[in-house]
């Protein structure tokens, strides 16, 4: 299907265009329809599936820009609420939109100013929240709501401010909501507050065509070194190295740096300027490593990513497609590299459970020991000491020899 067959308003087709699109995604090609008739949405679909546009053209559609505040758009975190934003500007590229943010770590004042002039809202449960308490916003006229990755922003505790947002919000308005997974927070908010919500799935699948998956396997105290010379070897235009806590976010990004690494952090103990600033630099390709939490990295749209790092290993199959859907996007390929020590084993035996998940176990190759000041990376444990550990002339090896995996290339095969 194409677009055009989507009879989509002019201004709006027009601006789809412009951005080098012309095939809807499966998310998008079955939720237009619906949320054009009026119904209430349930979305399950994985990241990158397309999810901002397939709420976002119906609702740009029905906009009546001589009027107020007509939809409000929830998100987790601020970074995913500002490529909302950018994703649904893009769109009205031909249609006189205000669209803006309103999240933490900013002044209200200017969101204040900003919201009495807005058509659509998008922002963060906490901040639109404290907005209705001080009765800075008004939701009695919304014609849209939407709840973007909802099992997220109730993994992360929003749940109770969501709940207190839709009793200031219109009730005749229309509900949507989209998560990668459909946990019990979502069941409950759509039993509650939304009318015969209409079901739609579309399953994304990891295309073993274009994205190749490997993992290797190191001890814990030499992993940054095999992290670096990967790095220099791969030369990757663009990647993100992920990391399970912010300490180890920062222990990673400040020595990739002080090996000649273009790097920098990405995670939520920076100010909402310094994450701005990081991701500026991203786009205009001055940062060509971007080492981030799964929290900060939720919703960051960067093309041509090539390379994803799990330097660190997630707990579920969920996190970790979450992670790896970021590369292959678009008919390119990318890679995923998988980096075990000894405490990722059990995450790993999780994640290969998911039989649609295939990952090659490479031979570790040889690489040049890096000594560090430190090579603990959590509070639990500082025994590790850059000078406590001897290599084989300044080289390792490590075979996985030891592996609680089989040697096989690829699993599940």
């Amino acid at each position: 299907m194409k677009y055009t067959e989507l009879e989509l308003v002019p201004n709006i087709l027009r601006a789809i265009q412009d951005l080098g699109f012309e095939e809807p995604t499966t998310i998008q090609e079955k939720t237009i329809p619906i949320i054009r008739k009026g119904m209430d949405v349930i979305g399950q679909s994985e990241t990158g599936s397309g999810k901002t546009a397939a709420f976002g053209i119906p609702i740009l559609e029905k906009i009546d820009v001589t009027k107020g505040l007509q939809a409000l758009v929830l998100a987790p975190t601020r970074e995913l609420a500002e490529q909302i934003k950018k994703n649904l500007w893009q769109f009205s590229k031909y249609k006189r939109t205000n669209i803006i943010n309103i999240y933490g770590g900013v002044g209200l004042n200017p969101q204040i100013h900003s919201i009495k002039s807005a058509h659509i809202i998008v922002g963060t449960p906490g901040r639109v929240y404290d907005h209705l308490r001080r009765g800075t916003l008004n939701l009695r006229n919304i014609r849209f709501l939407v709840l973007d990755e909802a099992d997220k922003m109730f993994e992360m505790g929003f749940i109770d401010d969501v709940k207190q947002i839709i009793g200031y919000a219109n009730k005749n308005r229309q509900t949507m909501m989209f998560s990668a997974t459909i946990n019990k927070g979502v069941h409950m908010i759509a039993e509650r507050y939304m009318s015969h919500a209409h079901k739609i799935k579309a399953n994304e699948y990891v295309s073993q065509q274009l994205l190749r998956q490997i993992m290797y396997q190191v001890r814990r105290h030499e992993k940054f070194s095999l992290l670096v010379h990967l790095i220099n070897t791969e030369n990757p235009e663009l990647a993100i190295v992920f990391c399970g806590t912010r300490r180890e976010v920062d222990f990673v990004s400040r020595n990739l740096v002080s090996n000649g690494i273009n790097a920098m952090p990405l995670h939520g103990g920076l100010s909402q300027n310094q994450r701005n600033n990081i991701m500026q630099k991203m786009h205009a390709s001055k940062i060509h490593i971007l080492v981030a939490t799964d929290i900060a990295a939720r919703g960051l749209d960067i093309r041509n990513l090539s390379h994803i790092y799990n330097y660190n290993i997630p707990k579920t199959s969920k996190e970790y497609i979450h992670r790896i859907g970021r590369t292959a996007r678009m008919g390119d390929k990318g890679i995923a590299i998988n980096l075990l020590d000894e405490r990722d084993h059990d995450n790993m035996r999780k994640i290969l459970n998911d039989h649609s998940i295939r990952i090659e176990n490479i031979y570790t190759p040889s690489f040049q020991r890096i000594q560090l000041p430190t090579f603990s990376q959590d509070s639990r444990n500082n025994r590790f000491r850059g000078n406590n550990y001897t290599s084989n002339r300044g080289k390792s090896s490590y075979r996985g020899h030891s592996s609680p995996y089989s040697n096989s290339r690829n699993y599940h095969e």
